[in-house]
C-alpha cells in the first residue's frame, strides 16, 4: 500500500464538485462524507500550515443546472465561480428515470442525452478550472469496446472526445473492459473496483458464513467474467468455477446464435455457499440461469452480485426467481440508479460506494498516489483476518 498520505499534503487546488441530476443523490452523499472527512482532520496547531481553512467547507457541490427547451435542446448554466477549481463532474449515464419535456410530452433520458449533458457540463466551465475529472461510474458505451463486424467503436470515441475538451482524469469502475483506455494513452483512466465493499456486504449481513474451501465458492456466470470470479477465488482461499454457453452456429436469431447448451466447470457445490459475479444485471437472464443451475447442485446459499443494476426488463423475474428458490440474496451498489421498489424486496442489499468515492475524490484533490486505495487486497485480507479472529474467540 502507498505511503503517501494525502492528509499532509497541500491540495491542488479547491475542490468543487457537479453531480448531475441523474447521480443527485449520489453526489450528496459523496458530499457529506467529504465534509466529515476533512472536518475531523487535525486542526489547530496540529494542523499543518500549507492546509487553508478554506478547504473545510460546508459544501463541496456546485450550483449549476442542464435546463431543456421545447424542442429538446439544451444547455447547461453554472451559477457560480469555477475558475481556478479542481472539478470532479459525476454522470450516471444509465439511470432511465431522468425524465425531460419534448413537444409537450415527458421523455426518458437515454445514455445518449446523459453523456451530451456532461459534455455541456464541461462546455459550461469555459477552461476556467484548474482540473476537470470525470467521474462516470458505469462507463458510457463501455460494452461497445471491441470490433467484431464493421461496426462503431463508441466508447473508444466517447473517451477521446472527453480528452479533447480538456478532462484530464476519468474514472469509472468494474469497467466491462479496462483495456479500453487504450484509445486515450496519454491521460488519466482510473479503474476501481467494488471487491472489498461487496465481501464486506455480505460478511455483514451473514455472520453464519465460513470462508474457506470446504463451505464457500465463487462462480462466473459466463465466459466473460471469468477474470473477475478468480480474482475474488484468489482472495477469499476458495474454488472457483464458469459456466460455459455453447452456441449453435448453425442457426441465426437477430443478430446472435441460440444457446445450445450450458455446461458448468468446476468442483461438486453442494452445501456450499455461493457467490455468483457479474459487472451488471441487465435483463438478468445470466445470472438466474446460473443460479438455476447451482441451485441443481444442492448449494446451501447463493448470492448474487452485480456492480450495476441496470434491469432493463424489470423486476419482475427476479420476483419470479426468488420465490422459486433459485437464489437467496441479491447485491449491487449505487454506482447507478436503483428502482424504488428494489429497496422493498426481501432479498436486496443496497452496497453503498459513496464514502469509497469521497476517498478517491480526497486523495486525488491533493495530488496523492491512489495506488493504496486502488488494490483492495490487504484491505479484503484484514477484514478476513478480523473474522476469523472473532470466530476463533467465539468457539474457545
Amino acid at each position: 500500500m502507498s505511503t503517501n498520505n494525502y492528509k499532509h499534503t497541500a491540495a491542488l487546488a479547491p475542490l468543487k464538485i457537479a453531480a448531475l441530476g441523474n447521480c443527485k443523490e449520489l453526489g450528496e452523499k459523496i458530499n457529506q462524507a467529504l465534509i466529515s472527512r476533512r472536518k475531523a482532520e487535525p486542526s489547530g496547531r496540529d494542523c499543518p500550515p500549507f492546509i487553508l481553512t478554506s478547504d473545510r467547507q460546508d459544501n463541496y457541490l456546485i450550483d449549476f443546472d442542464c435546463v431543456r427547451f421545447g424542442t429538446g435542446e439544451g444547455k447547461a448554466v453554472i451559477r457560480e465561480s469555477i475558475r481556478g477549481a479542481d472539478l470532479y463532474i459525476i454522470t450516471d449515464t444509465v439511470n432511465h428515470f431522468e425524465t425531460y419535456e419534448m413537444f409537450g410530452k415527458r421523455e426518458k433520458a437515454s445514455p445518449d442525452s446523459h453523456f451530451i449533458d456532461l459534455k455541456r457540463v464541461i462546455m459550461a466551465c469555459g477552461g476556467h478550472p484548474r482540473r476537470i475529472s470525470v467521474i462516470m461510474p458505469y462507463l458510457y458505451e463501455g460494452r461497445q469496446h471491441i470490433r467484431l463486424l464493421d461496426e462503431s467503436l463508441d466508447c473508444a470515441v466517447a473517451l477521446q472526445e472527453l480528452a479533447a475538451m480538456g478532462v484530464e482524469t476519468i474514472i469509472t469502475f468494474d469497467a466491462h473492459d479496462n483495456r479500453v483506455q487504450n484509445a486515450i494513452p496519454n491521460h488519466g483512466f482510473d479503474n476501481f473496483f467494488t471487491s472489498y465493499q461487496f465481501i464486506q456486504e455480505i460478511l455483514n449481513t451473514n455472520p453464519d458464513i465460513i470462508i474457506d474451501e470446504k463451505h464457500f465458492a465463487v462462480v462466473s456466470p459466463d465466459e466473460g467474467g471469468m477474470k473477475r470470479a478468480v480474482y475474488y477465488a484468489g482472495l477469499l482461499g476458495v474454488d472457483m468455477g464458469m459456466f460455459y454457453r455453447r452456441l449453435d452456429y448453425s442457426v441465426k436469431v437477430g443478430e446472435g446464435h441460440p444457446v445450445a447448451s450450458v455446461e458448468f466447470l468446476g468442483k461438486n457445490l453442494s452445501g456450499k455457499d455461493v457467490i455468483i459475479l457479474d459487472d451488471m444485471i441487465a435483463t438478468g437472464k445470466t445470472m438466474l440461469d446460473a443460479a438455476r443451475e447451482v441451485r441443481k447442485q444442492n448449494a446451501r446459499k447463493i448470492f448474487l452480485c452485480a456492480t450495476f443494476s441496470l434491469f432493463s426488463n424489470g423486476i419482475e423475474n427476479l420476483d419470479a426467481a426468488y420465490k422459486e428458490g433459485l437464489f437467496d440474496f441479491l447485491y449491487t451498489t449505487n454506482l447507478c440508479h436503483c428502482p424504488a421498489e428494489l429497496f422493498e424486496k426481501p432479498y436486496y442489499h443496497n452496497v453503498d460506494l459513496s464514502n469509497y468515492i469521497s476517498l478517491i475524490i480526497d486523495t486525488l484533490n491533493h495530488d496523492t498516489s491512489v495506488s493504496g486505495i486502488l488494490d483492495a487486497t490487504g484491505r479484503i485480507q484484514e477484514l478476513l483476518d478480523r473474522r476469523s479472529r472473532r470466530h476463533l474467540d467465539k468457539s474457545i
